[in-house]
């Protein structure tokens, strides 16, 4: 009875998938259509499944209540997701995620007669909700280390840029083409202020747009760098190359700390990994030869 329960909530699922699917799918060629002027040859064109996906998770998402998302939208910024449906994806995958897993579970549950069902259903509904934020983190983390890997060269290459009499706008510019191979991540942002300044932003908002973006200490304090010199009128120039000898310096000292930490953090590893395999290497031999030899002694006492 529990399998033909299985059954029917899959085939329940499926079919409301596939309805969904479908009727997304017909109301893209009816715009398709629409737009195709009269007279013209019409292409029948197949719904493309990854599109069809992403419009099934962002109308979940649209569903789902939520209330404020303004350090939602800004984890997802500053991960380097900047599409305006983002919010929406990310609840519509967060949804399908714990319906998916707990639904699994409870079918996988069902099947093999577990004792433990509903905290098995919990447990791996849990673990859908909570794989998309850790998802999202992850992708901060790797990509803050990317642009504070990246931040010195850059500096360095906008020295060169501004000595060599180009304004820093124009040197952001050329930075942000210079670098797009080596380090994709900084020039994306730099790309970014650059389309805010062309658009009108002044330049003090575009920078503290770019350090908001980031989230990162040394791209905040470059920010107060730059506006500082734009607003007192030095040396541009001297200032990113003092700025870039102090990140280096930073990256430098984070480093020796760390090495540092290493010798306390390897003691555990040693005592509990190595000092057991290296007792049983050296004293067992020896214990074998004396259990050898004395059991006969004391037999024969």
């Amino acid at each position: 009875m529990l399998e033909v329960y299985a059954t029917l909530l899959f085939i329940l699922v499926a079919g409301v998938t596939t309805a969904l699917g479908l009727s997304l799918g017909a109301k893209r060629s009816r715009a398709l259509n629409r737009l195709v002027p009269e007279g013209a040859v019409r292409v029948r064109t197949r719904p493309s499944p990854r599109r069809l996906w992403r419009e099934l998770v962002a109308r979940i998402g649209a569903l789902v209540p939520s209330g404020d998302q303004s350090l939602l939208k800004k984890r997802l910024l500053r991960a380097g997701i900047r599409s305006s449906n983002a919010v929406r994806y990310f609840h519509g995958a967060r949804a399908m995620a714990t319906i998916g897993l707990g639904g699994a579970a409870l079918v996988w549950g069902l099947r093999t007669g577990s004792d433990n069902l509903l905290l098995g259903v919990g447990a791996m509904a849990a673990t859908g909700f909570i794989a998309p934020m850790q998802y999202v983190l992850m992708r901060m983390r790797r990509r803050k280390r990317a642009i504070e890997k990246g931040l010195p060269n850059a500096l360095d290459l906008m020295v060169v840029c501004v000595e060599s009499g180009l304004g820093i706008d124009q040197a952001i510019i050329q930075v942000s083409k210079e670098l797009v191979v080596a380090h994709p991540e900084i020039c994306d942002e730099f790309a970014l202020m650059n389309l805010e300044l062309r658009a009108g932003k002044p330049r003090a908002d575009a920078l503290h747009n770019l350090a908001d973006r980031t989230g990162i200490d040394d791209v905040r304090k470059l920010v107060a760098v730059l506006v500082q010199t734009d607003r007192f009128g030095t040396s541009i120039a001297s200032s990113l190359r003092g700025h870039a000898d102090y990140l280096r310096t930073m990256a430098r000292q984070r480093a020796e700390e760390q090495a540092a930490k290493l010798a306390v953090k390897l003691v555990f590893p040693i005592f509990f990994c190595v000092l057991p395999s290296l007792f049983i290497v050296t004293i067992g031999p020896v214990m074998t030869r004396l259990v050898r030899d004395l059991i006969p002694m004391i037999e024969n006492m």
